[in-house]
C-alpha cells in the first residue's frame, strides 16, 4: 500500500515539474530539425547527470544541439577542439605567475562550464582525454595544490567522427564506459533537409532565449532519483545486462562467439538511471519495460566487446542488442 501511495506522489510530482520538458523540446526544434532522438538523449544525460559520446559525420547540427540547450537553460557553455597538440592544462587549467602580484594564479580552463563540447575527443591524446575523464567522474578538477568542485548541473558532450580514424586516438574501453550513453545520429530525410536550408538562408535567425534556470535542472534530477523502480524491472535491466556476458543461459548461443565481453555493472546502473529520466520525460512516476527498451541501445552500443568474427560478418552492437531484447523476457 505504501509504494501505491509513494508512486501516486511521485507521479504528482513528476506531473508538476516536468512542464520545461515540452519548453526545451520546442525551444530545440527552433533551430534544430529532425533530430528528435538527439534531443530526448541529450535531455536522458543531463537528468541522469550523466554525459554524452556522440558520433556522426560533420554537420549534422552536434554542436548546435548542446549549444542551444545551455542557452534555453541560461547556463555556462564551453567547446574545446580536440588536436593533437592539446595539453591537459589547456582543458583543466594551469598556475600563471602574475608579476604585479608577484605570486601563482590559477587560471581556469574551459571545463569549468556547465555544459562542454569535447568535439573530436578522439583527436587528442590519451593524457589530455583521461584528464577530461576524471573531471567528469569526479566532477571535480585539481589545478596545483587546490581542488576546485565543478558547477552543476554539468554535461560533457564528446563528438567523434566515425569515417576519419586517421591521426586519432580512439578512446579505450574503460573511459568510454564513462559516458551514460553513446548516441549515433545519421542523416536528415528529404523533408528535413529542406527545412534545414529554409533556416539558414532566412534572412531573420531564431533566436535562442533562456527559458529554463539551472536551478530547475538540479531540482528535476533530485526528482528523477526518485522516480520507482519495481523489483521486476531491476530483474529486466539485470537479464539484459547478463544476457551480453553469458548468451548461451538466454538462448542466444549464436551470440557467444561475437561477443568478446559484456557490459560492466556500470552498464547496469547506467541502464536504470536512463530509464528513470526517459519516464520523467514521459511524464511518469515509475519506469515501465519500454522504458528500458528505449535507452537500452544507446546505454549498451559502447559497453559491448566485438570479436574479430563479428567485425568480418558486419555484425554490429546495436544487431545484438535488439536480438537480447527479442529473447529476453519482458515483465
Amino acid at each position: 500500500m505504501t509504494d501505491s501511495v509513494n508512486i501516486r506522489e511521485i507521479s504528482d510530482i513528476v506531473a508538476s515539474k516536468s512542464n520545461f520538458v515540452n519548453l526545451i523540446t520546442q525551444g530545440m526544434n527552433q533551430t534544430i530539425v529532425g533530430q528528435k532522438h538527439l534531443i530526448d538523449s541529450l535531455l536522458v544525460a543531463l537528468l541522469s547527470n550523466g554525459h554524452v559520446l556522440l558520433e556522426g559525420v560533420p554537420g549534422l547540427a552536434k554542436t548546435l544541439a548542446i549549444k542551444t540547450l545551455s542557452q534555453l537553460i541560461d547556463a555556462k557553455y564551453s567547446r574545446i577542439q580536440f588536436t593533437p597538440d592539446l595539453l591537459p592544462a589547456d582543458v583543466l587549467g594551469t598556475m600563471i605567475y602574475s608579476v604585479q602580484k608577484e605570486q601563482f594564479q590559477i587560471k581556469r580552463g574551459p571545463i569549468f562550464a556547465n555544459f562542454v563540447l569535447a568535439d573530436e575527443i578522439n583527436r587528442a591524446p590519451a593524457k589530455v582525454q583521461s584528464a577530461l575523464l576524471e573531471a567528469m567522474q569526479e566532477r571535480q578538477v585539481t589545478i596545483g595544490e587546490r581542488t576546485f568542485k565543478l558547477d552543476e548541473p554539468f554535461l560533457v558532450m564528446a563528438t567523434q567522427n566515425p569515417i576519419e580514424q586517421e591521426g586519432t586516438y580512439p578512446l579505450p574501453e574503460a573511459q568510454v564506459d564513462r559516458f551514460l550513453l553513446k548516441v549515433v545520429i545519421g542523416y536528415p530525410t528529404k523533408e528535413d533537409e529542406k527545412m534545414i536550408i529554409r533556416q539558414n538562408i532566412a534572412p531573420v535567425k531564431t533566436e535562442v532565449r533562456p527559458i529554463v534556470r539551472p536551478e530547475e535542472i538540479i531540482d528535476a534530477q533530485s526528482i528523477v532519483e526518485r522516480i520507482y523502480l519495481d523489483e521486476k524491472i531491476e530483474r529486466y535491466i539485470v537479464d539484459i545486462v547478463f544476457a551480453t556476458r553469458f548468451p548461451a543461459e538466454y538462448n542466444l548461443k549464436d551470440l557467444a562467439g561475437i561477443i568478446s565481453f559484456g557490459a560492466s555493472p556500470r552498464a547496469s546502473i547506467s541502464l536504470a538511471r536512463a530509464s528513470r529520466a526517459y519516464a520523467f520525460l514521459r511524464r511518469r512516476g515509475y519506469v515501465i519495460p519500454e522504458d528500458v527498451r528505449a535507452v537500452c541501445h544507446d546505454v549498451l552500443r559502447h559497453r559491448i566487446g566485438l570479436s574479430y568474427e563479428a567485425e568480418a560478418n558486419n555484425i554490429t552492437a546495436d544487431d545484438i542488442i535488439s536480438e537480447i531484447l527479442d529473447k529476453v523476457e519482458v515483465p
